[in-house]
């Protein structure tokens, strides 16, 4: 027993071994170089366009991700996918959102992509002196946003503002923030409120600050025009202004064209031209610089404006003072219109007074007294 030697294993059973051990190794290097093939290699082309718009929504696991990116037509195989995370450690960082896949991008580019939460960012924008109903016509025409609009907000109730938005959120949201960034912001510049602001109540610093943002687009002029019509305000004076006639006719879409005169004339809530003191509402939605402008309005004795031909305006304290503005401003419209300038005014010639003789002139307003002749002496 102890004598034995130890026992050689076979020049067969060894070459066999080999041989396995090689074919093995081979398998193993085909797949890593199917592997790597298929982790770098172009993906599926776009269905449309030049990329695919794909959503990972919040929480969603590896396998619910890979079938929405297989759904998509962004990679070919949710296997593969599941396994490229899995070995890359990318499965604990995927991202939520919205992601454009380019046409074509390789495995490798999808995790790199949703790894990195570059995800695709939707904006939309209500300008400063944009009505309520104008409002619900640009949530209305972003396509990635659901849900109808039940009514129309009140007008002055929206901020002007610059706002993020998802795909699938719904409108009514939308507007809630619009909302609540509103009410945050008026209660800041109302805190603010100067003495010599001509407003009560936030109510009517809307209702001032929104004819103010209507009547000019130069932001410069914005403290100006608010004291103009604070000043009439405090003298009793009708504001007169030109676009609250155009809202109690169209309550807050374009006109598309000039005002007539019937409609200058014609009673309206909104018309100032024929009410007294302020609108019983807004007339859009003002924004932060206006609202300042009406809460804390400079010392002006301005009472009159009216276009320049720059895009702003020539202000008067005066009402003969605007006249002239207005007479200029006439003149800029007929050379604009291409029509020649307007005619002066003819100069009628004064009637002589009774008994002033022939060659003598009169003053304008000097009272002519006739002295009766004496009766020639006797001869």
């Amino acid at each position: 027993m102890f004598g034995r030697g130890v026992e050689k294993p076979s020049p067969g059973r060894k070459t066999a071994f080999l041989a396995a051990s090689a074919t093995f190794s081979l398998f193993i290097i085909a797949a890593l170089v199917a592997a790597w093939s298929v982790f770098y290699a172009p993906g599926p082309s776009a269905r449309e366009g030049d990329a695919t718009i794909v959503s990972l929504p919040s929480g969603a696991g590896v396998s619910a991700i890979a079938a929405n990116l297989k759904a998509a037509g962004v990679i070919r195989s949710t296997d593969m996918f599941k396994a490229a995370a899995s070995l890359t450690g990318a499965d604990r960082r995927l991202r939520a959102g919205e992601y454009e896949v380019p046409s074509g991008a390789s495995l490798r580019s999808v995790l790199t992509l949703l790894v990195s939460g570059k995800v695709v960012r939707h904006y939309v924008t209500l300008p400063e002196g944009w009505s309520s109903a104008q409002a619900v016509d640009i949530l209305m025409r972003q396509a990635i946003l659901t849900g109808a609009v039940d009514a129309v907000p009140e007008e002055g109730s929206l901020w002007p503002d610059t706002y993020e938005i998802s795909r699938g959120e719904t409108r009514a949201s939308v507007i809630a923030r619009m909302q609540r960034a509103h009410d945050d912001n008026m209660a800041r510049l109302w805190a603010l409120r100067g003495p010599n602001s001509v407003v009560r109540t936030p109510e009517e610093a809307l209702v001032l600050a929104s004819i103010v943002e209507k009547e000019t687009g130069v932001a410069a002029e914005r403290p100006r025009v608010a004291a103009v019509f604070s000043n009439r305000l405090r003298a009793g004076m009708r504001l007169e202004s030109d676009p609250t006639i155009v809202y109690g006719i169209t309550k807050g879409r374009p006109l598309g064209r000039g005002l007539r005169r019937s409609e200058i004339d014609q009673h309206t809530d909104w018309n100032t031209y024929q009410i007294d003191g302020l609108p019983p509402t807004p007339i859009a939605n003002p924004g932060r610089d206006a609202i300042a402008a009406v809460l804390n309005p400079p010392q002006s004795g301005d009472l009159f404006f009216v276009a320049d031909g720059t895009g702003g305006h020539a202000f008067a304290r005066t009402y003969e003072e605007h006249l002239a503005n207005v007479g200029r401003w006439r003149a800029i419209e007929r050379r604009r219109a291409g029509l020649p300038p307007e005619p002066p005014a003819p100069v009628l010639p004064q009637a002589t007074p009774e008994g002033v003789p022939p060659g003598v002139t009169v003053p304008p307003g000097a009272q002519v007294i006739r002295v009766p002749q004496q009766p020639a002496p006797a001869q």
